[in-house]
Order: structure tokens, then sequence, then C-alpha cells
């Protein structure tokens, strides 16, 4: 069985009102960065004011500085951003909504700041080498490194830097946009100085998402569309170039050997690979068959099935492929599925239960996951922000405004998902469900339910490959039997894309990674009532809720981890009680495979595994195995 391959919100893949009357002035919006002094040149910055690095560290903790550069590893991606696809790709530009683009071009782009993966929301000047906060904590000035160049070898200054941002503001992936929307300047000073401003509505958290977003040059997109989708590389200043592309089907990154920034301390001891090579299968079977043959060097396995019983072929029996878990990042996570509930029969919550208790999963956990998944119950599933037992004091704060607008449930303990007797066909859950639905007003006419206007309850499950066929067919088959008229349409990337970007569904699924110090703007993709009706958005159910607008922005508002705790398990009782999304499952290791000819710290740092930016190619034991 299939979990799906995870997306990140923002820029960066790892990316990365909260008391009642007596916290109010915590929350006013000039108090961002209430820890951090104001008039102070910073190396660093937190969203409470943290760092573990003091100013001239030499390299991050988690890996090897003295890691050798050469070789090459033939990477399949576990995680995207953006328009970014794993499957195929026809353009090169993965900052605009348009088009699927590979994975990873990031990796040709610098930005303002780093994250440090041993931290839970921490940044380090990359092209900033320092970042002053104003006096109303609502502008930046960042001093940039006068040494920084793009690949043609032209400085990137600080114009660069403000048009890079206006353009996003403007032109760029609603991602990007919607992060920008409360900065209302981006001047460059001079060269190496840029100033941004801000309305002072952003979240306290906002700047982290902006200073982790890709700067592009000015003269290359004065010159080129900025919004085509285009086959040619834009210039970039990272520590990787785009070499060799066939459309679709095979992405090359090629190291820059005198990248302006490879002995900065938040790049030293990584992107050691000469060449990572991405190639695109339109099936994990395929894909798999590449890492069992060699042309696939690592590869992280989504499949239960595949991880129970594929990994048994020669290189593994003796070898050469090494088969292991890594521990997962201490980070929220989500699986769920979302019932679009801009179409009508989906905007009654005792339907959506009705739905969710057709998911048997003790039954698919036996049977199609080899015991190894465990049910998520969560939107912040394996974190502290995860809602237990009755809401606390302070959550009740939160919550008291909007009880008129809330389920009942919200009040009492967090909302649990059913337990079925796990024969597959739960009768007890299904009798409930055939309830719901004649509660909501879904009457039974033959094998199907209708409403007052003879309408069927439909519902079209959405899937991009066999894994979430499986997975939704028992799903389906249920629904059928207490008289919904369910149906899996499987469409090909392109179209799942295009259908997701634009709504055009009624039921599908999503992985997210939301950071380990969940922002505003990466819970208003999500959640926020804006973003359901903005394309390109992971609104997906259409949420249109003022009780979750008003705790994102208390989440975004918090000057202290307790009071964004405080904020999110608010947001999850809500979430959960209202079942915008129907959680599903999730896995707490990464279960990779890999040729073993790599080196690699063993100290895994908490928030983050790119294991291309990380590892390194071991030339001894790559000519052990034959792939010297």
């Amino acid at each position: 069985m299939a979990a799906l391959p995870r997306r990140a919100p923002l820029a960066r893949r790892d990316f990365l009102a909260l008391g009642a009357a007596a916290t109010a002035a915590a929350l006013l919006p000039g108090r961002a960065f209430a820890a951090i002094p104001t008039g102070v040149k910073l190396h660093g910055l937190s969203a409470f004011g943290d760092l573990k690095y003091s100013p001239g560290f030499s390299h991050f903790e988690y890996v090897n500085p003295d890691a050798p550069k050469g070789g090459q590893m033939n990477f399949a991606p576990p995680n995207s951003t953006f328009n970014q696809s794993f499957l195929t790709f026809n353009t090169l530009n993965s900052v605009v909504l348009r088009g699927e683009s590979p994975p990873r071009t990031e990796l040709c782009f610098d930005s303002l700041m780093a994250s440090a993966l041993d931290e839970p929301d921490a940044l380090y000047g990359r092209l900033a080498a320092t970042v002053t906060l104003s006096p109303d904590r609502n502008g930046f000035r960042f001093d940039l490194r006068p040494q920084a160049r793009f690949h043609d070898g032209s400085p990137l200054t600080a114009e660069d830097v403000a048009f890079a941002l206006k353009l996003y503001k403007d032109k760029g992936h609603p991602n990007l946009s919607q992060a920008l929307r409360h900065m209302t300047e981006a001047v460059a000073v001079d060269p190496v100085t840029v100033d941004l401003t801000f309305n002072g509505k952003q979240s306290a958290q906002n700047i982290l998402t902006v200073v982790a977003m890709p700067i592009v040059s000015k003269a290359f997109y004065t010159v080129n569309e900025f919004d085509a989708s285009t086959m040619t590389p834009p210039l970039g200043s990272g520590p990787y170039k785009i070499g060799r592309v066939a459309a679709g089907q095979t992405v090359e990154y090629e190291r820059v050997a005198d990248y302006w920034g490879s002995d900065l301390a938040v790049n030293r001891g990584l992107y050691n690979f000469d060449r990572i090579r991405i190639d695109f299968y339109i099936n994990r079977q395929a894909a798999f068959e590449a890492l069992k043959k060699g042309d696939t060097h690592f590869r992280e396995e989504f499949t239960s099935r595949v991880w129970a019983t594929g990994y048994d072929f020669p290189a593994l029996r003796d070898g050469r492929v090494v088969k292991r878990e890594f521990p997962g990042e201490k980070t929220p996570s989500m699986q769920a599925v979302a019932l679009n509930q801009r179409r009508a029969q989906f905007r009654d919550v005792r339907v959506r239960r009705a739905i969710a208790n057709c998911f048997d999963f003790e039954w698919t956990k036996r049977v199609l996951f080899y015991g190894a998944y465990e049910r998520s119950q969560s939107n912040f599933e394996r974190s502290d922000y995860k809602a237990e037992g009755p809401p606390s004091p302070e959550e009740l704060a939160l919550l008291e405004p909007f009880r008129g607008e809330l389920p009942p449930e919200t009040f009492g303990e967090a909302v649990m998902q059913p337990v079925s007797d796990g024969s597959g066909h739960d009768r007890k859950l299904l009798r409930a469900a055939s309830r719901l639905l004649a509660e909501a007003g879904w009457k039974r006419a033959g094998n199907f339910v209708v409403n007052e206007k003879g309408e069927r309850l439909r519902v079209e499950m959405l899937a991009e490959d066999d894994g979430i066929v499986r997975l939704c067919s028992p799903w389906a088959e249920n629904m059928k039997t207490i008289g919904i008229d369910a149906s899996i349409r499987q469409v090909d990337s392109t179209q799942y894309e295009q259908r997701q970007s634009n709504f055009d569904f009624d039921f599908t699924l999503l992985a997210w990674s939301i950071g380990a110090t969940p922002t505003a703007d990466g819970l208003e993709i999500l959640y926020d009532s804006r973003m359901a009706k903005t394309p390109g958005m992971r609104n997906y159910p259409g949420t249109e809720s003022k009780a979750v607008d008003a705790l994102i922005e208390a989440a975004g508002k918090a000057q202290s981890r307790v009071e964004l705790v405080t904020a999110l398990k608010a947001l999850d009782r809500v979430l959960r009680a209202r079942l915008d999304w129907i959680p599903t499952y999730y896995l707490a290791n990464h279960r990779v495979a890999y040729w073993d000819m790599f080196g690699f710290p063993e100290q895994k740092p908490d928030f983050g595994f790119p294991v291309e930016a990380l590892w390194w190619f071991d030339k001894d034991k790559a000519a052990k195995i034959g792939k010297g």
C-alpha cells in the first residue's frame, strides 16, 4: 500500500490571539519578534529569539565539514514544493503556478538566509551577512555579502533581491505571493543593502518565510518572461545549476565548482555530489525496478507492500544495496482526505462523517499496510500541537467567542476517528454512516441514496497512481454499501495537479509537512478562508470559517512557543470537529534503500533529511560494489 510523497508548504523543503484579555498586549502586531533586539545587526533569526549557533560559527553540527566533493547520486526525491511533480515536468520554472517543474530546482538558487535542521525555526545568513530590525519591527535591513555571484559571474545585488520579492508578490506562485502580501516596500539602498518594509499586519513569523525565498536575477527576467512555461534554465546563484535535461524524463543538476558561497558556515559540508540526477517514471513499480537495476541510487519507499515483500533482489541480498529506516522529523505531519465543500453534497458535516466511517483503517493496516502505519487523528500528528483530552482554559479562551459557529464537539474531548472491527466491512460503523446520511436528508432509493430532488450522492475519488487506487477501492466499496455512488478516477500527473489546483474534484488526498514551528503563512495555505477561492492553494476542502481564520491569526501573533502550542491545539480541535480533513495514516520513520556507495553523518538532524545535500560519494565503497 502506498503513502503519498510529501509536499512542503513554502520556499524551503524542510521549513519549515493566543490568550484572553490578559495576554492581549503580547498579541499586538507591533510586538513581532518581541524577544529580538532592534537596531542591532543579527547573524540569525528565529521565531522566538532562540539561536543555537553563535556569530562566527564554522558549520552546522549535523554535517561533515570535511566531506569530499565528487561522484553522482541518482536520486528519487521523496518531497517537493510549489509546482513540482514527481512523475514528469514541462517547465524549469518552479516559482510560478503554471506548468509542472522537476523537484530540486531550488538547489540552483540562494536565499537571504538558510535554515538550520537541528533547530525548529532558526535561519542564518546566506546571501545576507546580517539583518537589522527597525524599532517598530516592521522593517528589516539586510547587509548582503559583496562576493555573491550568479552563475554567469555577474554580482547578485540588492537590486536583485528587491526585484525578486516584488516579482513574486505580483506574479509568483500563490505560496509566494500570499506570504508577501503585507510587504509594502522592497528597496535597494545601495548594491549591498536592501530594506524590506511590512504594513504591520504580517504574522510574527512571516519574515522567516520571506528570507528563505529563492532570489532570481533581475537581468535575466528583464529579457525573459517570468511566468512563461519554459525549458530555458533560469539564471541562478546556488550550489548547483541545471545540466542535461530530457523533458519529462530526466534532469541533472551539476555542482558549481566555483560556487561563491561554498565556504559559508551555512554551506560547509553540504552540496557534495558533482551531479544529482533525477529520472521520472510514470508508475511506482518502474521506479522500483530502476533501484533494483542500479539506475537509481537512493529511494524512499512509500508502498508498504513493496517494503514488506519486494526487497528481495540480488543486489540487496549480496549487500550492494542497504535497506534501513531513519527516524522521522520532529515536525507535525498531515496525511488526510479533503471532501470539496464547494460542492453542495459535502457541506453537511454529517455527510463527511458518514464517508469517514467507510474508511476501515484497521483492515487497511493489516491487509494493505502490512502493519506499518498508524492511524492519524490530527492535522498536527506527531507534535505538541495535537489536541488531546478536553480543551485547557487557555484554549477555551480562544474558542469561546466562536461557540455559536463551531460544532459542539469542539468543546469536549478532542474528536477521534472511529475504530473498526478490522473486518473491512464493519456493520456497526456502516449503520451509523447510514443514519448520518438520513439525518442529512439523503434517503435510500433502490441501490442509492438521493436528496429531495432525486439526485444521487456521488463521490468521485481522484487518484494519481495505482497505490492510491488500492487504498480507495475498499473505501469506495463501503460507500456503495450505504448507497453512495462512489467511483475512482485515475488521471495522469498533469491532470491531477491541474484538477487539484483548480479545485476540480470531489475527493482528494494530501500529504503535507508544515514545519516544526508552523507559520501563519503556511497555515493559511491549508485552512484560511481566502485560500478557498485562490487557485493553487491547498485549502482543498474549501474551508471558510471565522473561527479558523482567527486561530490562524492568533498563531501568527504568538510570542512564545507555549502560546503557539495553545493556538494550534485549539485550531486542531476545530478542524477535527468540523472534519474539513479526514485524517488517514502516518509513518514514524523514513524507509529507504540505497546503493552502498555513500557516506553520511550517522546522527540525522531532527528537522530535515535532505540526503542529496547532506550525504557524499564514498569512492572506496563505490569501488567495492562496482559503482566507482
